[in-house]
């Protein structure tokens, strides 16, 4: 569902382009070429909204305050690796990369990685991080979360299902990658299936594990339920065990478009990891997030 409709979009956006260039590049080409970068390039413009309210709303927060500088890196990487995302990995390409389950590869007593996409994604967002596991000694589920609008409680058997295939396949505990709410959904999953004892370790990226203030704006169901103390929040940790943190290792950015203010991204007791300069979507392909990530399948020490 989510594949068609962003396939929609981008083709949408690339009729507009063209045909406004197409219908102004005799008598005015400067309004032609003008207009046609304004609709190609029309999501920075919305980005930079982002960033611009990501830093008033996080001038108080104890992290470290984004630079100017920082603001624009991270603005130019969000504007870049965007549309790669949204307008190719996930409506065209979602299905490139199989899920990696079967001999030759992978290898029994070799730890596999489940992969949890945030809102308004698909398995295709996680395509750079499945290039690099092809052909490997790693098993390897990617997700497509349904219903894309739905209860974050309603993915839980869907993730259930990943973790115990890749058990299955590799015969150890396996560790889990979420991007944004894909976080949110793995903690629903451990609280409702008791599940900790069967997963390895969490490695959230850019997470809303307190909430966004962005979300006031969505109107789905899950997008309610990422709003800044919301009931269904609450609820996720009521009655938890306090060690349950020290499963997470949390990445987060002091200039996170989505997810702000900034302390809304960590979770106390868990190994929370600051990353400065990086959007929302850009703090996923970072190199020292990917490598250090992927390290850990090769670390086979007790959890905490």
């Amino acid at each position: 569902m989510l594949s068609h409709l962003q396939k929609l979009i981008t083709l949408l956006l690339i009729v507009a382009a063209g045909g406004w260039l197409l219908y102004f590049r005799s008598s005015a080409p400067w309004l032609a070429l003008g207009g046609c970068l304004l609709i190609a390039l029309g999501h920075s413009g919305f980005l930079a909204i982002e960033f611009l309210a990501s830093r008033h709303l996080s001038r108080k927060e104890s992290a470290p305050r984004v630079s100017a500088k920082e603001l624009l890196r991270a603005w130019l990487g969000e504007s870049w690796t965007a549309p790669q995302v949204f307008c190719w990995r996930q409506p065209f390409r979602a299905q490139a990369i199989a899920d990696q389950l079967a001999p030759p590869a992978p290898l029994q007593g070799q730890r596999g990685v489940v992969f949890v996409h945030g809102f308004f994604c698909n398995r295709g967002f996680w395509t750079p991080w499945l290039k690099r596991l092809q052909g490997g000694k790693h098993a390897f589920v990617a997700l497509s979360l349904e219903p894309p609008f739905g209860s974050i409680d309603d993915y839980a058997p869907q993730i259930d299902a990943a973790v115990q295939r890749v058990t299955q396949a590799s015969g150890m505990a396996p560790l889990l990658v979420c991007h944004s709410m894909g976080g949110l959904a793995v903690r629903a999953w451990l609280k409702h299936m008791k599940a900790e004892a069967r997963v390895h370790h969490v490695v959230t990226l850019g997470s809303p594990h307190r909430g966004t203030w962005l979300a006031r704006f969505g109107l789905s169901h899950n997008s309610l339920q990422m709003r800044r103390q919301s009931d269904w929040l609450a609820e996720l940790d009521r009655g938890m065990p306090a060690h349950r943190h020290a499963l997470f290792s949390c990445w987060y950015s002091n200039s996170d478009n989505i997810v702000f203010p900034v302390s809304t991204a960590t979770l106390p007791g868990a190994d929370n990891r600051l990353l400065r300069g990086a959007g929302h979507v850009q703090l996923a392909f970072l190199p020292q997030v990917m490598d250090a990530t992927l390290a850990l399948l090769d670390d086979n020490t007790a959890r905490p």
